[in-house]
């Protein structure tokens, strides 16, 4: 007896490959989904397609679109900001001052890395700090940040 599957046998391995998905937290069970999805299309467009090729397609395919995941579309989901993290994370950041004379010896700051989820924040200072200056977190005061002139290791003599 030979095993022939037909196009809509991958799909349906396809799907239910997806939907164990939701099941599993290990997120590789949609990328052979995927792939069992593709080998219906091609078995589809290539009826000859024996079931050697068919299975060796589905795992060049599965490996394909896990490579590609991990390569270029998981890097893109990388939360990149500080939001969430603890004060002990906020503290010691480096920006620069954008504005000065705002009211009660505020300055405007601007991070490199968005810090508790903006990157530009309205912050107090204890020292004069002009424009273009480099300052750095010492403190967080309720919804303000507290900062101080940055001074590098070089510096400190």
């Amino acid at each position: 007896m030979t095993l022939i599957l037909e196009p809509w046998h991958w799909f349906v391995v396809g799907v239910a490959l997806m939907l164990c998905e939701l099941i599993l937290p290990a997120f590789a069970a949609l990328w052979f989904g995927i792939a069992a999805i593709m080998v219906s299309l091609l078995l589809w467009l290539f009826p000859w397609m024996g079931l050697s090729v068919q299975l060796i397609t589905w795992i060049i395919l599965s490996i394909l679109c896990t490579l590609l995941w991990f390569k270029f579309i998981k890097p893109l989901s990388v939360d990149k900001t500080k939001a969430g993290l603890p004060r002990e994370a906020t503290i010691g950041q480096i920006g620069m001052v954008i504005q000065t004379g705002l009211s009660h010896e505020q300055v405007k700051v601007r991070f490199p890395v968005p810090v508790l989820g903006a990157d530009e924040w309205i912050c107090r200072t204890m020292v004069p700090v002009a424009v273009g200056d480099r300052v750095s977190v010492i403190d967080i005061l309720g919804n303000d940040l507290v900062i101080q002139p940055y001074r590098s290791i070089n510096t400190i003599n």
